[in-house]
Parts: structure tokens; C-alpha cells; sequence
């Protein structure tokens, strides 16, 4: 059974009721309101006595506690407290056809990207499905829907802190209880899960997720680049990874897409370009190239507009198909763990 309440699948809340003595028709009851992210005391259905039983049991939740709007376009960047104080951030997007939450997996991270702030203070634990489904529904109580859409939240891409495969079972239960109809409810096609390449991990989601976009952090297009600025590539080579996304992309029809961050000066080269290329030639793929938001404390810039485009004009022109990604929340510390960074620096100042 999960260890926390906002993670408990129906199964596990008629185990839960029959343990504490309640009708089975209650599981049901507490579910609909956990999948609003509703605490036991808002409960207003349920009895008080087990409103009282419920609020002993661990929650696993995520409060907003910071939001910072985008003064160039729509986006919102949230900081999330967890129960234990903990801090984890996410991002939504507005796009034409709805939003996108990107959502945090992990407390930290340990994989080690030099490109990336989440890792900078290492990983502190794993999140909980609870706490994720958490971070969907705190946005979905603060921003209405707006039209005749039914939902704030539309599309969820888990690329925040963290790496999701590395918090394998609390991410697949995640996905189950997001697209579930007594969950979330959300198309398995509107979700995207990033891996910075964990090669097991990814055979094992091909055949528990097949529906789910599996995105691939690539940014380099040989070993030795690919050394240089993520470390997960000493333990598993491009051959290996790349046989796993063809594995995934035949397995389930769908395309791989890759994650490539353009770094000034590191991998953005013309010659970069097609080393890329022929790396990826045969797989059913999309390259969708990230303009690198400057990380100061590793040094590192990313290149500018017009060399993104040329370098996918050059993918494109060797039968890869690519993309730029748009400059969103570039004022509002948009990257990954830029905010909760200067969170946790400013709190230990106060604290100091």
C-alpha cells in the first residue's frame, strides 16, 4: 500500500476503509476527492469521525507558496513546500492548443548534468505519486479554466527536478493514477516523461508506458562530447542508448523525441549537426533543439536564436526532423532549479 494517502489507488482506499472499519462505498468518495488534491478536513462528503481517521495518515501534498508570471508571454513558474518542507518547483505553458505543466519527480537530482541547475545541490529524495499529483492539482485550484476547456491543466511533461526514471514505481503510478479516469484523467498522448538516459529503465517503460512520449536528453552527438557534460554517460554509451529508443519508438509506432541543448562553443556546430544526423538516421525521432538558459555557476551560455535555427535547418536538410523550442519564462527564472535555488540560498541567509 502507498505510504501516503494522496498516492492510494482505489484498491489500496477499500483495503484502507476496511481497515478502519468504513463502508467500501467511501473508497470511492475519498478517491474523487483526491484526485481535486483535496486534504481530509475539505472532505465535506465523509463523516467527521473519518475525516479525523484520514488526516492521521500522511498526505503527500504540494502547496504553492511562490509564483513568479512572465512579463513577455504566459507563463507561470510555481514553487511548491511539500509536508516535510522540502522544495520543488514547476512551470506552466500556455501553447494554442492548451497548457503544459512541467512537473518536478524528484527533491534535487543526482544525475549531474553541468547544464542543469537542479543538480546542483544533489539529490535530497525521491517525490511521492501523491506529491506529483499534487503539483497538477495545486495549479489546476489556483488558475480556472478558461473558455469551455474543462481543465487548467491540459498536457504534463515531467522535466522538472529530477530524474523520473530514476523514481521508477513512484513515476509509473504517477502516469497510471494521471491518466486514470477516477485520477486526472489526461490522455496518455498529453504526457511526456524525460530521461537523461537510463538504459534498463527504458525497456522497462516501453513495456509499462507504451502510450506515454518518452523524450530523451541527449545534447551531444558522440560519447566523448556526451562525457563531458553528463555524467550518466559513463555508464551507459550512445551504444546503448540509441538501440533503446529505436527499441521504444518500433515498439509502440510513436516517435522518440530528443532533448538537445545548444551550448556555446560545447556542441553546436555545423559538424555537431551532422554527427547527429547520421547518430539518429533509422529511428522514428524529432530533435527538438533547446536554446541552453545560462547556468552561471557552471559557466556555460547557450547560443543565440538565429544559430538554432540554422543548426535545425541543417538537420532538416540531412532528413532529421527538428525543431527550435520557444523561449518561454526566460524573465521569471524559467530553467530547471534556477528558482528553487534562489529559494534555498535566500532562506539559508535569513536563516543565518
Amino acid at each position: 500500500m502507498a505510504a501516503d494517502l494522496a498516492s492510494m489507488n482505489i484498491d489500496e482506499l477499500k483495503s484502507l476503509m476496511a481497515e478502519l472499519g468504513e463502508p467500501a462505498f467511501r473508497a470511492k468518495q475519498v478517491l474523487l476527492w483526491l484526485a481535486r488534491g483535496v486534504r481530509p478536513e475539505g472532505m465535506s462528503n465523509i463523516p467527521a469521525s473519518l475525516r479525523e481517521k484520514l488526516s492521521s495518515i500522511p498526505f503527500g501534498g504540494a502547496e504553492i507558496i511562490d509564483q513568479r508570471h512572465s512579463m513577455r508571454d504566459e507563463t507561470v513558474k510555481f514553487l511548491y513546500e511539500l509536508d516535510d518542507g522540502n522544495i520543488v518547483e514547476g512551470v506552466l505553458m500556455s501553447y494554442s492548443y492548451g497548457n503544459t505543466l512541467c512537473i518536478s519527480s524528484q527533491v534535487g537530482c543526482r544525475m549531474g548534468c553541468t547544464f542543469c541547475a537542479s543538480t546542483l545541490n544533489g539529490k535530497v529524495r525521491d517525490l511521492t505519486a501523491g506529491e506529483m499529483l499534487s503539483e497538477v492539482t495545486a495549479v489546476e485550484r489556483l488558475i480556472p479554466p478558461k473558455g469551455d476547456r474543462k481543465r487548467t491543466v491540459t498536457n504534463i511533461v515531467m522535466m522538472g527536478c529530477g530524474e523520473p526514471l530514476d523514481n521508477y514505481d513512484n513515476t509509473l503510478r504517477f502516469l497510471r493514477r494521471a491518466t486514470a479516469e477516477d485520477g486526472l484523467g489526461i490522455s496518455p498522448r498529453n504526457i511526456s516523461v524525460s530521461t537523461c538516459g537510463l538504459v534498463p529503465n527504458i525497456y522497462r517503460f516501453t513495456e509499462d508506458a507504451p502510450h506515454i512520449t518518452l523524450c530523451i536528453s541527449l545534447h551531444a552527438p558522440n560519447d566523448e562530447l556526451r562525457r563531458r557534460t553528463m555524467p550518466i554517460a559513463n555508464a551507459y554509451s550512445l551504444h546503448e542508448l540509441i538501440p533503446a529508443a529505436k527499441h521504444y519508438a518500433d515498439a509502440t509506432g510513436r516517435r522518440v523525441i530528443f532533448e538537445y541543448a545548444l551550448i556555446e562553443g560545447v556542441n553546436s556546430s555545423d559538424e555537431d549537426a551532422r554527427e547527429l544526423s547520421h547518430l539518429l538516421r533509422g529511428i522514428n525521432c524529432h530533435v527538438n533543439l533547446i536554446p541552453l538558459n545560462s547556468v552561471k555557476e557552471r559557466h556555460l551560455s547557450g547560443v543565440s536564436r538565429k544559430r538554432a535555427q540554422d543548426f535545425a535547418k541543417l538537420l532538416e536538410k540531412l532528413h532529421i526532423s527538428a525543431t527550435v523550442r520557444r523561449e518561454l519564462g526566460t524573465d521569471i527564472d524559467g530553467a530547471c532549479g534556477q528558482l528553487r535555488n534562489k529559494h534555498i540560498s535566500s532562506r539559508g541567509e535569513n536563516d543565518a
